[in-house]
């Protein structure tokens, strides 16, 4: 009789095998995934096509600067 044990369950195996497999990206401050946490943003593409995925705050925003008018109103 075989009995599986609550505490091996089948996914298990795969989770790790994805941690351990998961890669560096963007300066090494994200990982490599197919799906992002709730606490990441798909940032760009790993060289695999999983995503990169980053924490928001070390996503660069572009600003963009005002024209000058001239004027001050």
């Amino acid at each position: 009789m075989t009995s599986k044990s609550i505490f091996s369950p089948s996914w298990l195996p795969s989770y790790i095998a994805n941690l351990l497999k998961a890669r560096h990206c963007w300066k090494k401050l994200g990982r490599c995934r197919t799906t992002c946490k709730d606490s990441e943003v798909f940032y760009l593409l790993c060289s695999d096509e999983t995503k990169c995925c980053v924490n928001p705050k070390h996503v660069p925003v572009k600003t963009r600067s005002l024209p000058p008018t001239g004027s001050l109103e």
